[in-house]
C-alpha cells in the first residue's frame, strides 16, 4: 500500500486503499498498523486534520479493528 508522509511527532506515514477500507499507519516508532471498515471520510478528515495524533487517538484508534503488519 502506497503511503503519504504527514506532519506529526508520533505518526510517520499514512496510506489507504477504498476499494478494502484498509488504513494503513506507520509511527516513527517503527510500527505499522492496519485498520479495517474504515470510511474515506474518516481517512480523508485524517490528512486534512491539524493534529494528526489527536484526530488518530479520537477517530480511529480502539473504534476500528486493527493488527501490526511490522
Amino acid at each position: 500500500m502506497q503511503r503519504t508522509r504527514v506532519s506529526s511527532s508520533n505518526i510517520a506515514s499514512v496510506g489507504y486503499d477504498p476499494e478494502s477500507q484498509v488504513l494503513e499507519v506507520e509511527f516513527h516508532g517503527g510500527g505499522v498498523y492496519r485498520y479495517s471498515s474504515v470510511p474515506a471520510r474518516v481517512y480523508d478528515a485524517f490528512l486534512r486534520a491539524p493534529s494528526k495524533g489527536s484526530y488518530f487517538h479520537s477517530h480511529v484508534k480502539d473504534i476500528y479493528p486493527c493488527r501490526q503488519v511490522s
